[in-house]
């Protein structure tokens, strides 16, 4: 095996001594931002997109309903809390109806609660790719975690819906909504790799993601607006990624008047920091999932 195909198999740096007659390899681990290799990623690209593909059709296979699943879900989760916060315990709602303040907030949520539960179990449940052939093992959480936005475009076209039922006009701030959508993506991938990792060497972190899910909603202004959280803690509320994604989704598709810069810088450097660390750890941890998945 020349060095070529060394260095092909794992991000390690190969150096050779000319000097003797018999040339030497050495391999060493690299460190730092080049031992995430994204080319190597790069070059599996369409890997990954078999995988969303896979995920897809096996995700609703033998089910009756299908892909209307991705929209029940939101829409009855939305007649819950519309039922109990709204009318019951009359939640504010930043003057827009419960049923679409909430709407709005579940389409991202839905994307991050179900990308983040799936992505984390991603590695034990595809244990026979992980121990048979060679792929970067980021394609699994990341095929995972993409495979969501279908879920989630779904769910938006009867999001567009409910809009024009309401009558609520669009704004130029609509096209605030890619930024939205990409923090959302970052986030749900970042924390996925810590867990994904974790959950290899630690099976009984699948036992915690459920409730850690639970606790997440409620720290995050799904069923309540921010604007309750007075300042200079409202801005601090931003730590949490979602918030920033979660106001974002409202700020640019409703008539609110909560502002989300501040909450969104800050969510965005957490969801940044998330996404690079959880990486770094996933591909620091990689080396042994095969021995011990």
């Amino acid at each position: 095996m020349d060095a070529q195909e060394i260095q092909a198999l794992h991000p390690i740096v190969v150096s050779s001594d000319v000097t003797h007659p018999a040339t030497r390899v050495r391999i060493e681990p690299s460190r730092g931002f080049r031992s995430l290799n994204l080319g190597d990623l790069w070059t599996h690209r369409e890997l990954v997109y078999f995988m969303i593909w896979r995920d897809v059709k096996v995700r609703y296979k033998q089910t009756a309903l299908g892909a209307a699943w991705a929209i029940l879900q939101p829409l009855l989760t939305m007649a819950i809390f519309s039922l109990f916060f709204g009318r019951l315990t009359k939640m504010p709602s930043d003057g827009v109806p419960y049923p679409m303040f909430t709407f709005v907030a579940l389409v991202p949520w839905m994307f991050f609660s179900n990308g983040l539960t799936l992505a984390a179990n991603s590695l034990v449940q595809n244990a026979n790719l992980l121990t048979k052939v060679y792929f970067p093992r980021l394609a699994i959480p990341l095929a995972t975690v993409l495979v969501g936005l279908v879920d989630l475009l779904l769910s938006f076209v009867v999001l567009l819906g409910l809009i024009a039922y309401y009558q609520i006009p669009l704004t130029p701030r609509v096209f605030y909504l890619p930024f939205f959508l990409v923090l959302s993506v970052v986030t749900t991938l970042g924390v996925s790799l810590w867990l994904a990792a974790l959950n290899v060497q630690f099976r009984d972190v699948r036992f915690t993601i459920p409730f850690l899910v639970q606790v997440w909603m409620f720290a995050t202004p799904v069923v309540y607006p921010s604007s309750l959280i007075p300042q200079p803690w409202r801005t601090l509320f931003g730590i949490n990624p979602m918030v920033g994604v979660v106001e974002g989704f409202r700020w640019a598709l409703l008539p609110v008047s909560t502002h989300p810069g501040p909450m969104t810088a800050i969510s965005s450097l957490v969801a940044v920091a998330a996404i690079v660390s959880g990486a770094l750890y996933f591909r620091h941890m990689e080396r042994t999932f095969a021995d011990i998945v």
